[in-house]
């Protein structure tokens, strides 16, 4: 069982379904895909339930409507430009930041503690969406999804965070919303909480290999310290 408050030097954070709600966004490029490839239409529910795992793999399960399928190859390249252009058009056109949000970003950065984002999405997609919404300047390193050779549920972009920032992995917390976020963290040796209200392919967080579920990122910051 782990103790709290948590003694840590650093704190990263995913995007999508964790700081902000994007998903409306996300669906919507995605039904514009779908009536443009002539396929069945999809509904708000179904996508929430298909991201995580990045653009790709989110369009390649609209395409299959299958978590883990993959699609015609041929189909599969006409489709990925068709939705890169739609949420390239509406990439925040939607999409909000989650109630707490603000607030424990504030939190973090008034204890002194290194804050980061790291996310899946592709850096074309991310860094306007933080600009848009007002959060990119509490982030002093923000790693997209193609940043690094590798991604979540890898452990390199919490290690690289982890080397950027001068600490040990046990001093970096990751929050999170998904399977994702703590196959990394556990991969990496850090610890991880994890909100309710994301994007976990439509399974509770609390199956999850997590240190806690917090309501939102102001009541994390009440479970850490700075070491």
């Amino acid at each position: 069982m782990m103790n709290f408050p948590l003694p840590i030097k650093a704190v990263v954070i995913d995007l999508d379904g964790t700081l902000l709600d994007t998903a409306p966004d996300l669906a919507d490029a995605a039904m514009a895909m779908a009536a443009d490839l002539g396929l069945p239409e999809i509904d708000l529910a179904t996508v929430k339930s298909y991201i995580g795992n990045g653009v790709s793999r989110l369009v390649k399960r609209v395409l299959t409507r299958d978590m883990e399928a993959d699609p015609d190859p041929e189909l599969y390249a006409r489709a990925m430009p068709l939705y890169e252009r739609h949420y390239s058009e509406w990439v925040s056109r939607k999409s909000r930041v989650f109630p707490g949000v603000v607030e424990g970003l504030q939190a973090f950065k008034g204890m002194g503690l290194r804050v980061a984002c790291i996310t899946n999405k592709s850096e074309r997609f991310t860094v306007p969406l933080l600009g848009d919404t007002g959060l990119f300047p509490f982030f002093e390193l923000v790693l997209s999804g193609d940043s690094l050779p590798e991604r979540k549920p890898s452990p390199l972009p919490l290690l690289h965070a982890c080397q950027y920032f001068g600490v040990e992995p046990a001093e970096l917390l990751l929050i999170g919303d998904s399977l994702n976020d703590t196959q990394a963290a556990r991969a990496a040796g850090s610890p991880v909480f994890c909100v309710p209200y994301g994007y976990n392919r439509g399974r509770p967080v609390e199956e999850l290999d997590l240190d806690a579920v917090v309501p939102t990122l102001a009541e994390a910051a009440k479970l850490v310290v700075v070491k």
